[in-house]
C-alpha cells in the first residue's frame, strides 16, 4: 500500500531547494567575480591614462 506521505514531500523539496540553492551561488559568485574584474580593468585603464597625462605634462 503506498501513500503520500507529506514529511517525504517536504524532505524532497528541502533537498531540490538546496541543490537549487548551490547552482545559484555557484552562477552568483562567478557573475561578481566577472564584474570585479572588468571593475578593476576600467580602473587600471583610468591610472594608466593619469599616468600618460602627468608624463605629458611633466614633459
Amino acid at each position: 500500500m503506498s501513500s503520500f506521505n507529506v514529511g517525504d514531500a517536504l524532505f524532497q523539496l528541502f533537498n531540490l531547494g538546496f541543490l537549487v540553492l548551490i547552482v545559484v551561488l555557484i552562477v552568483s559568485f562567478f557573475r561578481s567575480n566577472k564584474s570585479r574584474r572588468n571593475q578593476l580593468n576600467r580602473i587600471e585603464k583610468k591610472l594608466d591614462d593619469i599616468s600618460e597625462q602627468l608624463k605629458k605634462h611633466v614633459e
